[in-house]
């Protein structure tokens, strides 16, 4: 095993990709390492040809809880690796758990089924609605879904075409500043009350300007008349593309511009040939008029000691005071 960032890029590129999750990928770790990794500890670390285990240790009071980098703003974390290497992985982070120096595992929306041979307890579920892109056309996609909803987003679709000059645009290079100060003025104006996307905008904004030069950047801007209407936020890796953030002007719900480019980016990475599309984290009621799954996310913790189980009974008692 080796550990820290340096000296494994090209085993922790392939194993990523094998993932398929864009936030197990370094540029991902290493951009949230270094906004929000503070005073903390990396111990991250490569099996080669297995698995990363991106992990760290966070001070928070008088506790030590080793978690996953990417925690808080990654919709899906944990060991980054195929399906079919998930015992060795979780071998080796059986090892890391150990060699100690820590209070409390506390491993944030994993995908289900690293509970058991982790030997840690879920805490939490989490909806993360899938949609399966198997059928060849658009059309053929929009005909397993009810009739009501196809009336709907077809005829919302082609009013707003025909008396408010609807159409979609792709940022890149030149104009990708100016499209995440839209992105981010039109998700305020929706959501004022919901801070954690806005005030991790310096983040999000460098991992952006990262995707586009990789390829994965997705960034949608609905304009009617020439003007920004809505914009949707998400990102293509390995054969999946994932929906990430939006944003709406709020004045505009009626014409359900938030629901057209929703669909439209659905629409495009079937024309491309993609094969899942991922709704994350969250169980609002429009994913579900476009899944066709929910496998969900599992936050999982392991104690470690008389602190490690305060330190969990502390974020028990916060969870349910928040609720």
């Amino acid at each position: 095993m080796t550990a820290g960032f340096s000296g494994f890029e090209n085993d922790w590129q392939a194993l990523a990709e094998r993932s398929r999750n864009v936030f197990g990928t370094r540029e991902w770790a290493e951009t949230w390492w270094r906004h929000f990794g503070n005073d903390g500890e990396l111990r991250t670390t490569l099996v080669p040809a297995v698995a990363v285990l991106p992990l760290y240790v966070e001070g928070v009071g008088p506790f030590r809880l080793l978690r996953f980098l990417g925690q808080g703003h990654a919709d899906e974390v944990g060991p980054v690796c195929a399906p079919e290497d998930r015992d060795e992985a979780a071998s080796a982070m059986r090892d890391v758990f150990a060699e100690g120096g820590y209070h409390l595992f506390l491993g944030d929306n994993l995908p289900p089924g690293w509970a058991e041979p982790l030997g840690a307890r879920i805490v939490e579920r989490t909806s993360s609605p899938v949609v399966s892109l198997t059928e060849p056309t658009w059309d053929d996609f929009l005909a397993k879904r009810s009739s009501n909803f196809r009336q709907q987003l077809r005829t919302s679709e082609r009013r707003l075409a025909r008396d408010r000059g609807l159409t979609f645009r792709l940022a890149d290079g030149s104009t990708l500043t100016q499209d995440l100060d839209v992105l981010f003025a039109l998700h305020k104006a929706r959501w004022p009350g919901s801070p954690w996307f806005a005030s991790a905008e310096p983040f999000h904004r460098d991992f952006a300007a990262l995707a586009l030069e990789r390829g994965w950047l997705r960034l949608w801007i609905l304009e009617l008349d020439g003007r920004p209407a809505a914009a949707w936020l998400g990102y293509r890796f390995a054969g999946v593309e994932s929906y990430y953030q939006a944003g709406r002007d709020p004045a505009l719900q009626r014409e359900r511009v938030g629901l057209v480019v929703l669909a439209h980016s659905i629409r495009e990475a079937l024309a491309d040939g993609i094969d899942e599309y991922r709704l994350l984290r969250g169980d609002e009621s429009f994913k579900y008029r476009f899944a066709t799954s929910d496998p969900g996310l599992e936050t999982l913790a392991r104690p470690t000691g008389a602190l490690g189980r305060a330190a969990l009974a502390l974020r028990t008692l916060r969870r349910r005071r928040s609720s």
